[in-house]
């Protein structure tokens, strides 16, 4: 009988985007394939509430553009590769999502942006809530105003 792989150890990286995380994920890679492991609490930093897949994009077209007053969101390539702009209101940081076992956590109040999709690419959204179109802020002006003036700056 062989031994089970050990799956590798995962990690979080900070950003300069107040509590935007990149999680490199854990990972089992055997004969058999690749498998990359998520979880709430070790891995996911909310219970997922909603999912969906973003697929089929043009790569001169933009996605997001908005930002969430309480929704949690963690994002996963896990086709392709895709760039995402993450914004505090004060910091941003772009970042490219190019392998499933790369996972990039937006805390609520942060303005997103995905773009630049190759063809083929896959993005998967876990979110902390379910959907409230009251939850999205879309405009980016009222975003600063609010990050300003509302206290979560």
């Amino acid at each position: 009988m062989s031994a089970s792989p050990v799956p590798s150890a995962p990690r979080v990286i900070d950003s300069c985007v107040a509590g935007v995380r990149l999680h490199l994920l854990r990972e089992v890679k055997d004969a058999r394939g690749d498998l990359c492991v998520a979880e709430v609490g070790a891995d996911l930093p909310f219970a997922v509430q909603r999912s969906f897949l973003i697929y089929n994009v043009p790569n001169a077209e933009l996605r997001g553009e908005h930002a969430h007053r309480q929704c949690g969101q963690f994002l996963l390539a896990v086709a392709g590769s895709i760039h995402v702009i993450a914004d505090d209101g004060r910091q941003r940081e772009e970042f490219r999502l190019d392998r499933p076992s790369l996972g990039l956590y937006l805390p609520p109040m942060t303005w997103g942006i995905q773009y630049r999709y190759s063809e083929g690419a896959v993005l998967l959204v876990l979110a902390s809530d379910p959907y409230d179109p009251a939850d999205y802020i879309r405009d980016y002006d009222e975003f600063l105003a609010l990050r300003r003036d509302g206290g979560l700056g």
